[in-house]
């Protein structure tokens, strides 16, 4: 009898499904946090690639001049530097397409005042909920797909462009050839999937609002 009696909710408190689902809310905001670390770091070092100084990208950063100091003592210039990246829109390495296509639908959710079908999702990869794993993106192409046939009047024709320039590279990936090696993007293989998936994302921005 008290064991049946512990499974039943206490009235005014929780019941274990409530909790669970606000733990897991908190992790995810705290895992975001975490991997943002990581990214502005990550970033910091491309910049120091860059030959920007201190006080360039402690004021780009928001960060103080001590705290920009530790992250370039970590990588000092003896070190062996990476080959400077690329950074022209066309690359067809799957963690820059992806940056690309979360662009795109955050341009169109914009345009659409937040009420195009892939809203939900650039809100939850804002939060963190969202990862780009390959089932994600693909749901997200789908979505893309979708508001671009829907709202076809109403979006610039810049966005059908983009986005079948990006599907034809997310469907037919880079791969080397007997005459050609496979795509040695500058300074692509130093850099993490998440740099330059956000390097692409910026970029892919200014280009569709005519601002690149």
């Amino acid at each position: 009898m008290a064991g049946e009696e512990s499974t039943h909710r206490i009235p005014g408190t929780l019941t274990e499904e409530q909790a669970g689902r606000m733990l897991a809310d908190m992790n995810e905001v705290i895992r975001a946090g975490e991997e943002m670390r990581k990214l502005r770091a990550e970033m910091i070092k491309l910049f120091i690639g860059f030959g920007w100084t201190q006080d360039r990208i402690a004021r780009l950063a928001a960060m103080s001049q001590p705290a920009v100091s530790k992250q370039m003592a970590r990588y000092r210039p003896d070190d062996d530097p990476a080959p400077p990246m690329e950074l022209s829109l066309d690359q067809y390495d799957t963690s820059w397409l992806e940056g690309r296509l979360w662009a795109l639908a955050e341009e169109i959710s914009e345009t659409l005042s937040d009420t195009a079908r892939c809203t939900r999702y650039v809100n939850a990869v804002a939060r963190g909920k969202k990862r780009f794993t390959p089932e994600n993106v693909d749901e997200l192409r789908r979505l893309v797909e979708e508001d671009l046939r829907l709202h076809r009047a109403t979006l610039p024709v810049g966005y059908r462009d983009a986005y079948d320039r990006i599907s034809r590279g997310l469907d037919i990936p880079s791969k080397p050839t007997a005459t050609a090696p496979a795509t040695t993007t500058p300074g692509a293989a130093t850099a993490s999937a998440s740099v330059r998936r956000t390097l692409a994302h910026r970029i892919q921005r200014d280009r569709l609002r005519g601002d690149a």
